[in-house]
Order: structure tokens, then C-alpha cells, then sequence
């Protein structure tokens, strides 16, 4: 459903929970400092004081108060933050902890939706449950090479399962270390239970942990959310329309398996063109074959994934059956 008034309201509460929980860690965190260094309450009362005097004398014309003010008031607070750092304090402790520094926890900034708040309505209007639960078990910590062999040869490349994998995830890292400084995107293809979707989720759980709003989707709901937002004017959809060309990066997985025609080639053209555009990452995994893309999607729309994506073959067995042949071994 879409985002609804109450939805909305109930959002910006949880800023305003953040904001009273700030204050209430600064209010700790004064007292602390005020109980251990009482030098540091000694400076704040200077620089009260030394305003009201500064704001008097500025209303009885002296026009060199203000600079006079920024200068002792600057000394004062550098004396403070060293006192800080003396006794083992970073010198921005008594600065309010935001969670978001961008908005500092108002989800608005110059009266646009910070990207932190942008994250929270894409929580409300698509549940991404099912991948975070997935997360916890598709991630880097649990990738194991093991699964891919040094004797699986591919034959129109030569190379050998193992060693393609290691390329990829070579591939994978890179991208996700200069992911907001360098615009790429990935495509990967190989036959069913190679690990496509895996290495995509575990792309997705390293960027959503540096706060990048990552959206997941198969094809088929992808596309389904085109149709429903072009023809049915469903206002769900519509709102995810717009965060599917705005959101940092998108992945589409399973390409092939939706209901393929004009409508949808058409579409996928749109949104891939329309990132590229934008500048905006996409992972995209299929089980087709490349001269079955061209076929399916049309020539422009090959064109623009060749020209702009990390074409990246995996090769290998079929992992499931692996992991039960295992897990019937260690039995």
C-alpha cells in the first residue's frame, strides 16, 4: 500500500524519538564532563558570560564587538575541546550524536527528503523482509569457494570454475569499494545454481551497511509494478516506480523469467536507459545465455548492457545439489 498520512506521521516520529534520545545521551554526557573535568564548566560559563557582555556593548555601537567575540569565544572553545582530548575525550563529544549527519535527524533537508528518510518510506512501501532475513545467510562471511571446483573446465573459455569465481569476486569488491566514487554496474549470467543471485545479495548487504538504499526485485515483480503503475495508475506503485530510477542501486534478478512482450521490452529499456542516465548502479543476474538476451530485449537494449555493464560469465556446478551431496558427507 502506499505511503499514507499516518505513515508519514508515524515516521517523523521516530525522528522526533531520535532527537529526544540525542539530547538526553548530550544531557549524560554534560554531566559526565561537568563531574570529571570541572574546568570545562568553568569555560562554558566564560563563554555565556562573555556573550551577554559582547551583545552589550554591540548595542552601544561598538561595531568591533562581534569580532571581537568570534575571536575570544574560538580561544575559549579550543581550550575546551584540548581539555577534552587531555583526559581521553574526542574533542566533539559534547556535539550532539546524530544518526544522520546529513539531516541530523529531521529526515528533511532545504525541504527535501534526506536519503535516510527516503530508506524508511521504501521500508513502508516494499517489505524487504525476505531479504534481510536472506542477508543474514547470503553474505560474504558464508561464501564459500569450495563449492567451485579447479577441474569444472568451461569449454568455450577454458577456464576453470575456481579460477572464474576468483575473478568475479574480485569484480564484486571492487565494486563495492568505489561504489558512490566511480559509476559501474555488473551482469551476471551462467546456468541455474552457480551463485548469481548469492553474490548479488551479498553485494546488497555490504552497501545497505554503509547506507546506500539497495532495492531488490525478481523480474517478474519488477515488470509487475511497471503494468500496475502505467495501467492501473496504482498508487503503490507508482511511488516505487519513481524510487526504482532514484534508489543508489537496483538489482534485478532472474532475468527472463517474467512474461516476456512488447510492453515489458520496453519498459526494460526505460529503466535501464534511465539509470545509466541518472548515474545509478544496477545488478542485473540471469540464466540466459547472451545471444537469448539479444533476442528477447532487442538490439538497443543489448547494446546498452554490453556497452555499460561488467559482463561476468559464472561457470560451475549446480551448488544446490552440491550442498546436499556435502551435507549427506558429513552425515
Amino acid at each position: 500500500m502506499a505511503l499514507t498520512n499516518a505513515q508519514h506521521d508515524l515516521i517523523m516520529r521516530s525522528y522526533e524519538q531520535k532527537q529526544l534520545h540525542n539530547q538526553n545521551i548530550l544531557l549524560k554526557r554534560y554531566k559526565e564532563i561537568h563531574e570529571r573535568i570541572p574546568e570545562v564548566k568553568e569555560l562554558e560559563d566564560s563563554i555565556s558570560s562573555l556573550s551577554v557582555q559582547q551583545a552589550r556593548k554591540l548595542l552601544d555601537g561598538d561595531t568591533h564587538a562581534l569580532d571581537t567575540l568570534h575571536t575570544e569565544i574560538h580561544e575559549l572553545r579550543m581550550q575546551k575541546a584540548t581539555l577534552l582530548k587531555f583526559h581521553g575525550y574526542p574533542d566533539n563529544y559534547l556535539e550532539t550524536p546524530y544518526e544522520c549527519p546529513l539531516c541530523k535527524d529531521t529526515g528533511y533537508i532545504d525541504g527535501r527528503k534526506c536519503t535516510c528518510f527516503k530508506k524508511l518510506e521504501i521500508d513502508f512501501l516494499y517489505t524487504q523482509s525476505n531479504l534481510q532475513e536472506i542477508l543474514q545467510e547470503e553474505n560474504f562471511d558464508n561464501f564459500r569457494l569450495d563449492y567451485y571446483s579447479g577441474n569444472y573446465i568451461e569449454p568455450q573459455t577454458g577456464e576453470n570454475s575456481l579460477s572464474t569465481i576468483k575473478e568475479v569476486l574480485r569484480v564484486c569488491h571492487n565494486f563495492i569499494d568505489n561504489f558512490g566514487c566511480q559509476f559501474n554496474n555488473l551482469f551476471f549470467y551462467g546456468k541455474t545454481g552457480v551463485g548469481k543471485t548469492f553474490l548479488s545479495n551479498c553485494i546488497a548487504k555490504e552497501l545497505i551497511s554503509k547506507s546506500y538504499s539497495v532495492i531488490y526485485f525478481t523480474a517478474f515483480q519488477l515488470f509487475d509494478i511497471f503494468e500496475k503503475s502505467k495501467f492501473e495508475k496504482d498508487e503503490a506503485a507508482v511511488i516505487l516506480n519513481a524510487h526504482i530510477f532514484d534508489c543508489d542501486l537496483l538489482i534485478i534478478d532472474d532475468l527472463g523469467t517474467e512474461f516476456s512482450n512488447s510492453f515489458t521490452t520496453s519498459q526494460f529499456f526505460l529503466c535501464l536507459n534511465e539509470r545509466l542516465l541518472r548515474k545509478k548502479s544496477t545488478i542485473i543476474s540471469t540464466n540466459l545465455g547472451l545471444d537469448t538476451i539479444l533476442e528477447y530485449y532487442s538490439q538497443r537494449t543489448f547494446s546498452r548492457i554490453t556497452s555499460n555493464y561488467e559482463m561476468l560469465k559464472i561457470v560451475g556446478d549446480d551448488i544446490r545439489i552440491k550442498k546436499k551431496l556435502m551435507n549427506r558427507e558429513e552425515l
